[in-house]
């Protein structure tokens, strides 16, 4: 297991540089595998760095697709898989594992397209309206899988959400839940984000009429 500061969806990638110890020797575990996966979940407090974090009990499995070793570190790039819910944790040592039951996989139906073709309009348009406001990860133009079901899942990933609403999209139990909940969020986001700069704004304009008298 693997705790980060974010949230892994299906069929997202995942790059990472390893230099911890007990993640090295959780990769070394790993790679004796075919294919070699661990899994990420959320850290609810804390940090991954050193220990004594609590995380989320909903994760994804990550598969390692690329692996590229330097003298002190790891860099490698993994894919979002197969959900998982954590049912125990056991020892961190010498690195995090725990018990874990692989939640069923969403099923698309055609009927879903229309519901998917707005949650991507709303998604596109959320992110080139953020981008004006924040510095963001992905691109409004950003390309999709051509898989229906990866894309859902993309569309919940490069949402301009933050990652409390992520954990609510990864446990979604349907397609349509998930793509209701990405357009609902995404329109959430972005009038918290408008505030936020507003009100910043509004700060700056009052300390500058305060500078002047």
């Amino acid at each position: 297991m693997f705790p980060l500061g974010s949230v892994l969806f299906p069929a997202m990638p995942l790059p990472l540089r390893v230099f911890e110890e007990r993640y090295l020797a959780m990769l070394a575990h790993v790679l004796q595998d075919e294919p070699p996966e661990f899994g990420v979940v959320l850290i609810e407090r804390g940090q991954e760095v050193g220990g004594g974090d609590i995380r989320f009990e909903v994760g994804t499995v990550a598969r390692i697709a690329d692996l590229q070793v330097s003298e002190d570190t790891v860099g490698m790039v993994a894919l979002g898989g197969r959900r998982f819910e954590v049912e125990s944790w056991g020892d961190d040592d010498p690195f995090p594992q725990a018990e874990v039951r692989l939640l069923d996989d969403l099923e698309w139906d055609e009927q879903h397209r229309a519901l998917l073709q707005d949650a991507e309009k709303a998604v596109r348009s959320g992110l080139a309206i953020a981008s004006e406001y924040v510095e963001l990860a992905w691109s409004p133009s950003v390309e999709l899988a051509e898989s229906p079901m990866d894309a859902a899942w993309q569309l919940a990933a490069i949402a301009p959400l933050g990652p409390l609403d992520q954990i609510e999209l990864l446990r979604s139990a349907s397609v349509e839940a998930l793509l209701h909940r990405v357009v609902e969020l995404t329109a959430a986001s972005l009038d918290s984000i408008r505030f936020s700069w507003t009100d910043h704004e509004t700060d700056d304009e009052t300390d500058h009429d305060q500078e002047q008298q």
